[in-house]
């Protein structure tokens, strides 16, 4: 756990930003290489990220302000404090999907062009994201004794509820399979027929954070006689969308593909 990058006085500069950061400009990049693919021009990538960024960042702190109300009411100046960690993937996720469709109506771009666009650049972002997350002991995981577990310091929010145990490093197994799924969207967003990456990514990352989830350490599970988590039941609501969606797309667009007679 290495919160501080770098302290200047005052100024106090924290690893969970720099990566936050890092995650951005990547999927900044990501969109870039591939916005030819969605009919995007160079200005028209660029406000479509600084809207994903806007949306993602204000979508993922209403959730976890509203989830852990608690934490904010007697102190609101908290609420803004993103660098100190503090964001529900999910609550930018849909937001988001919402700024993203907003713009494409008003730009007469393809919503699923843009989506299959947008589906490595989230992935690898997110991938960053998880890696801040672990650097700054927030998301921790459960107690373990397998050959992968970690240990935090005294002054962490993990050691105050485990004690001097083993965690899993659930931020990084979260955070290679982002890895790993970016690298296969972004083959997908090039290659496959339209609604093909989209669809593949909200299937698998529904899949990834629903087992993720129970390596987690540092939330209540809510559902199920308190198996599954929050997250867990969204990732089996967009699961079976996704399926729907994949099976949508890959039917009715290999229709319009040519064949030879």
């Amino acid at each position: 756990m290495h919160p501080i990058f770098l302290e200047l006085g005052n100024l106090t500069i924290r690893w969970y930003g720099i990566m936050a950061a890092a995650g951005f400009l990547t999927a900044a990049l990501l969109i870039h290489l591939n916005r030819k693919k969605a009919g995007m021009n160079q200005d028209q990538a660029a406000t479509l990220v600084f809207l994903a960024v806007i949306c993602g960042i204000v979508g993922s702190r209403i959730f976890y302000v509203i989830r852990f109300w608690s934490q904010f009411r007697d102190n609101f100046w908290e609420i803004v404090r993103i660098d100190h960690g503090g964001l529900v993937f999910y609550g930018g996720f849909f937001l988001t999907l919402i700024g993203i469709t907003i713009y494409c109506r008003k730009q007469q771009l393809s919503i699923i062009r843009v989506m299959d666009v947008c589906a490595p650049a989230l992935a690898a972002g997110h991938a960053l994201g998880r890696i801040g997350c672990f650097l700054n002991g927030c998301c921790y995981g459960n107690p373990t004794k397998s050959i992968f577990g970690v240990t935090y310091p005294e002054s962490s929010e993990i050691f105050a509820r485990y004690g001097d145990v083993a965690v899993h490093p659930v931020q990084l197994y979260e955070a290679i399979a982002n890895i790993v799924l970016a690298i296969g969207l972004f083959y997908l967003a090039r290659h496959a027929w339209r609604g093909i990456a989209m669809s593949t990514y909200i299937i698998l990352y529904g899949v990834i954070r629903f087992i993720d989830e129970f390596f987690r350490g540092d939330h209540q599970q809510v559902l199920a006689d308190e198996l599954l988590s929050g997250s867990q039941i969204i990732s089996l609501c967009i699961i079976p969308i996704g399926i729907m969606l994949l099976y949508y797309f890959w039917i009715n667009e290999k229709k319009t593909i040519p064949t030879d007679c």
